[in-house]
């Protein structure tokens, strides 16, 4: 049977558009599905202030009248103009081991970044560098994290088939969390304290992080400004996203590193607890029972992996040994409040600075993701 390609522009074409992965992956035990009405708002122009930068268009692959495929063509013009680049992304994207399904697909997206006067086309990539970047290529047998995706092996083989090659990959860590700081980074802590003035700040609630909140996400700006397709997050995009996870924190392992006579940020480590099995209970739904599962993972003293979801330091400290201040308060923390596991979110292979943090925690690299680009 042909293929068929529509444009889903409507709420049930979106809503089919969410929900087909969930359908491809039934009964996989390492994809974790997102709560669908949270995709269906990241792709709503009207809820997702990305939208003030980017276009997008989504199309969907039917086959007897059944999706097989879709796929998200995105174009994210605050990036190409900071990187000087005419790029689209494709994003979204699950199909089929189907070569015709495939190349129908592609074909579309890479249509549409013509018709806009790209003239190449990256991903699998997502409106900001906080959305889903990367292909699985290594790590099928393990369970995805609430920000990573899930892929079959047979996604690198066809989207390598169509010609798209490899332009940039990220590194994923599993990594035990012991019972106490090493004794190396508690020293190297100690001694960073004291000579850049420093300490930690500890917090109970979203009242008492509110006045830092404008502040850390400035220096995640500054920080990760140099990283592969970044572009600086604004006020709007900050308030969309405090509003998506500071529900999600625990304040034991949140840690803001400032100047004592300042209050000046210079570092950051967030972790969230690991919401993988809640999230495959869940079934894409929060209710009738989802918001339990979540609920049970996020508060309770029984999950033991936690999710490393942001860590980031100022430029002008960076390399200084700032991070030991960072694990010296986290891993305490964070074995106190029964997490035996640390998972890593993807790490840029030439960003030696992070890779660097994992040396001496026994970290296993268990999962790579690859960004692939190809000239239209």
């Amino acid at each position: 049977m042909s293929v068929t390609i529509i444009e889903a522009n409507d709420k049930a074409s979106r809503r089919k558009f969410v929900k087909f992965p969930i359908k491809l992956y039934a009964g996989n035990p390492y994809y974790v599905p997102s709560l669908i009405l949270d995709e269906l708002g990241t792709l709503d122009e009207k809820k997702n202030p990305a939208f003030d930068f980017c276009e997008m268009q989504l199309f969907l692959a039917y086959r007897n009248n059944e999706v097989v495929g879709r796929i998200a063509a995105i174009i994210n013009h605050q990036a190409n103009k900071i990187w000087e680049r005419k790029s689209a992304r494709f994003s979204f994207v699950d199909f089929i081991d189907d070569n015709e399904v495939v190349d129908a697909l592609f074909d579309a997206a890479i249509s549409w970044a013509k018709s806009k006067g790209m003239n190449n086309i990256q991903g699998p990539m997502g409106f900001t560098d906080l959305d889903y970047e990367g292909l699985l290529i290594e790590g099928f047998d393990k369970i995805s994290t609430m920000s990573t995706v899930y892929s079959y092996p047979y996604y690198k083989d066809q989207i390598e088939r169509l010609g798209f090659e490899k332009e940039v990959d990220w590194n994923e860590y599993y990594i035990p969390v012991p019972e106490s700081t090493p004794d190396r980074h508690r020293r190297i802590a100690e001694i960073v304290k004291k000579k850049f003035g420093l300490k930690v700040l500890k917090f109970e609630s979203l009242k008492q992080i509110t006045p830092y909140v404008d502040k850390l996400f400035h220096l995640l700006n500054r920080a990760y400004e140099p990283l592969y397709g970044f572009a600086p997050l604004t006020k709007k995009q900050i308030d969309y996203y405090v509003k998506m996870y500071v529900p999600l924190l625990r304040w034991d392992v949140v840690s803001l590193i400032v100047k004592e006579d300042t209050d000046e940020i210079v570092a950051f480590g967030i972790g969230v607890p690991n919401l993988s099995k809640a999230l495959q209970k869940a079934k894409g739904k929060l209710f009738p029972f989802g918001w339990y599962y979540l609920l049970k993972d996020l508060k309770g003293k029984k999950n033991p992996v936690i999710d490393l979801m942001l860590v980031g330091v100022a430029p002008e400290y960076q390399g200084k040994g700032v991070n030991a201040i960072i694990f010296d308060d986290f891993i305490p923390s964070a074995h106190k409040c029964g997490f035996r596991y640390a998972e890593s979110n993807p790490e840029l292979e030439m960003n030696d600075k992070v890779a660097s943090l994992w040396d001496g925690f026994n970290a296993e690299r268990h999962k790579v993701r690859r960004a692939y680009m190809k000239n239209i």
